[in-house]
């Protein structure tokens, strides 16, 4: 555990690309030093999360983002006075859409100026707005943190679909974002009373650089393409839906194929007397045996549905919309989301690792709690979250382990809100960004590093959300019975 926990931390401090690749020092300390058997790496979400990426990173080639952003600012300088309201649920609804929270980067600096000009302190909703902006991600039928869920969960027999977890987690989240909004609708001091804010105003230059700039993306022209770039994506994600509403029903409209699958319990096969296999190794070599083997209906899953779909909409963009390869590469979304993928890679894999050698261990430890209070896997999630800046990453490396303790699939779900804690410790780059962006000065980390912007209105969301979350899961499955 110290291996892991140090691998962790030392990433963390690195950031970007080191958190998972000295994640993979890790998992070589855990297998050379400590001769553990590799687990395995997470590649079916990994597939998902760079089609998907690949594609929101497209659509921001094509221009389509910034038609995304003008609507937002037109909607928030059309209402500037609840500023402190919209702005948030602004940055959580791109974030559903696009399934990273990367996209509003370009938004946070108009969130700001809208403020400023309207007189009220910019840290009321530049903190919760960068907040929300990540708990989105719980909420996308694309991001990875909930592909990841639906991806593992079916491995351990609760079969959920993309649908039925946003049905949970947005409701859940839309509540947490507005008790954190309405925490921060009177938070510090007006601006016209801030003694430090006055005292700044008072120098020319600074009164120059805190009201001088206009920061708009309202005056750059959208082309045709770029719009029909937001339809395809739009459509797109509209497609993965419609797929997934039937199953929430039961019937499963995905191609099928016939397939050999081992029998349960079948051990080794002898043929001939000589020669000694597997139930398993028959079925993989496409032999039936009575007794051993047998034939199968095998559908289509969600996770190859996304993939394909994702990279036929990115085919779209650059075929209708002339979106360039080459500048989507270059995007910060592109970028970020690969940032991701290996997060993801270095950390699940030497978690997976951990985890499945020393799960009688772990259930020693955890079971009687968290038997008796199955809820309380909320606060491993979290605190795992404070170590990586990665929902995903989090879903993939202690999901696994929550269902090896026996708990419910349906509880799992609905604290899922609680895998968002990296903003305990104000490293994330949205958080970083927004501190700057704020001219004002009044969005800041803090002395003590703890006592920063973001830490009231994330604590209150996660609480609120999870509480939510917690109380819509137990009534889907025990009033509606949808899982």
């Amino acid at each position: 555990m110290v291996t892991v926990l140090l691998a962790l931390w030392v990433g963390a401090r690195y950031g970007s690309l080191a958190l998972g690749a000295i994640s993979g020092i890790g998992l070589a300390v855990l297998v050379f030093c400590f001769n553990l058997k590799p687990g395995d790496p997470p590649t079916d979400v990994i597939y998902i999360i760079i089609a998907a990426v690949t594609c929101a990173g497209m659509l921001q080639a094509s221009g389509g983002m910034d038609w995304m952003i003008q609507i937002a600012e037109r909607l928030l300088r059309k209402h500037p006075d609840r500023i402190t309201f919209l702005a948030p649920f602004t940055t959580f609804f791109l974030t559903v859409l696009v399934g990273t929270g990367h996209v509003v980067y370009t938004l946070m600096p108009i969130i700001c100026d809208i403020a400023l000009k309207k007189g009220i302190r910019p840290e009321r909703p530049c903190g919760i707005a960068s907040i929300a902006s990540q708990i989105g991600i719980t909420c996308s039928p694309i991001a990875a943190a909930v592909v990841a869920f639906s991806t593992i969960s079916a491995q351990f027999g609760f079969h959920v679909t993309n649908v039925q977890i946003i049905m949970v987690t947005i409701p859940a989240c839309v509540l947490g974002i507005l008790m954190a909004s309405l925490a921060s609708y009177h938070r510090g001091l007006d601006l016209d009373k801030d003694p430090e804010f006055q005292a700044k105003i008072k120098d020319p230059e600074k009164r120059a650089y805190i009201y001088g700039s206009n920061a708009t993306t309202l005056d750059k022209k959208i082309s045709k393409e770029s719009k029909r770039a937001v339809y395809i994506f739009l459509a797109a994600l509209v497609l993965i839906l419609v797929i997934s509403i039937p199953q929430m029903f039961g019937v499963n409209i995905l191609p099928h194929w016939n397939s050999i699958q081992a029998v349960d319990g079948a051990g080794d096969v002898v043929l001939s007397g000589r020669i000694q296999i597997t139930a398993a190794q028959l079925a993989k070599a496409g032999v039936v045996l009575s007794g051993y083997t047998e034939v199968v209906q095998k559908y289509l899953t969600m996770n190859v549905v996304i993939q394909i779909i994702m990279l036929t909409a990115t085919a779209l963009m650059i075929i209708v919309s002339k979106a360039k390869p080459k500048a989507a590469v270059q995007g910060a979304v592109w970028q970020n989301g690969m940032v991701a993928v290996v997060a993801i890679y270095g950390i699940a894999w030497m978690s997976n690792t951990y985890f499945d050698n020393y799960l009688p261990q772990m259930e020693q430890m955890l079971g009687g709690i968290v038997g008796q209070y199955p809820w309380t896997i909320a606060i491993a999630f979290f605190l795992v979250s404070v170590l990586i800046n990665s929902q995903g990453a989090v879903v993939v490396a202690m999901l696994p382990l929550a269902y090896s303790l026996h708990i419910e699939g349906w509880v799992l779900l609905g604290v899922l809100p609680s895998v968002y804690g990296y903003f305990f410790i104000p490293n994330y780059p949205s958080d970083i960004a927004t501190v700057n962006f704020d001219r004002s000065g009044t969005t800041v980390i803090g002395k003590y590093l703890l006592n920063h912007s973001f830490m009231m209105p994330g604590m209150i969301h996660v609480v609120t959300a999870t509480i939510c979350g917690y109380a819509i899961s137990a009534l889907f499955h025990f009033v509606f019975h949808l899982y």
